[in-house]
């Protein structure tokens, strides 16, 4: 029986007002990406997204926020958003993904509804001081381990085609290994004009070769091709699968538009796979 496929929506609730200076963010005020920027999305547009995406199949829903963390404002307003979307949509799972967290602050999340919570690490140890300044990988792996203890469903993963070497990628995979995460998203990198890090598409036999090598590490993690997936797997979208992923997004990202949800849909079950009904099925 062929696998089935878990899919996934983003809501990107507070958009392009990060000071931090990650090379691969448009979301980084300092870039200057065109993109739309806006303090809180309206609740009921939030609780709206999550029905369609339940609709679609989603099995997740991530509650994204720019910016390093979270301040007092910043978790309320996601405290908010979860709750009223588990009123509305009580079988889906929601995930936090706002920045650098403290057991605290991943503590009222889970009591708001939050039942994981996404935070990258990106890349390599090594690797990363050439792609952020402003605030260190550790600060990062620190957060995942909070995730952890204070009884979250643990989501990480990072960004593939930033100009980083054979040698980062085993080092970063090995990372996340450490940390046994739920679910590990991979991005692929989506050039834009604005962003410092100027690396050009990669080609689709080296993103599937990066698939297979991180099922061969993680074999019971669920993998979630995530962003770049469109313009990295033009032609081979449904080979994900075959390579070891079980897992994507569904619908738009943060500052990029994703296809329709119903054209993922039918890829996936034209290729034989099915659409996982819950998240832990």
């Amino acid at each position: 029986m062929k696998k089935e496929i878990f899919l996934c929506a983003i809501s990107n609730i507070s958009s392009g007002s990060c000071l931090e200076d990650c090379g691969f963010c448009t979301q980084s005020i300092k870039h200057h990406a065109n993109i739309k920027r806006y303090k809180h999305k309206d609740i009921n547009e939030i609780v709206n997204e999550a029905k369609n995406a339940k609709a679609n199949g989603a099995v997740g829903f991530c509650l994204v926020t720019s910016g390093r963390g979270l301040d007092d404002k910043k978790l309320s307003f996601v405290c908010e958003a979860a709750t009223a979307v588990k009123k509305e949509v009580s079988d889906l799972n929601i995930i936090g993904c706002n920045g650098i967290a403290n057991k605290e602050q991943l503590k009222t999340l889970k009591s708001a509804g939050v039942d994981l919570y996404n935070h990258n690490l990106e890349s390599s140890k090594e690797y990363y001081p050439n792609l952020c300044s402003t605030h260190s990988w550790e600060e990062r792996y620190e957060t995942c381990l909070n995730v952890k203890e204070v009884g979250l469903k643990l989501v990480c993963g990072g960004i593939f085609g930033l100009g980083e070497s054979s040698d980062d990628r085993v080092s970063f995979v090995q990372s996340i290994k450490a940390l046994d995460p739920f679910t590990m998203p991979l991005n692929f990198f989506h050039p834009n004009p604005a962003l410092p890090i100027k690396a050009s598409h990669m080609n689709e036999e080296e993103a599937l070769s990066i698939i297979r090598y991180v099922r061969s590490e993680l074999p019971n993690t669920r993998l979630m091709v995530a962003g770049g997936r469109e313009i990295t797997f033009v032609t081979k979208q449904s080979q994900i699968f075959d390579a070891g992923a079980n897992s994507i997004v569904i619908g738009n990202y943060l500052t990029t538009a994703g296809a329709e949800p119903n054209k993922d849909i039918a890829m996936i079950k034209n290729a034989g796979y099915k659409i996982a009904p819950y998240c832990d099925a």
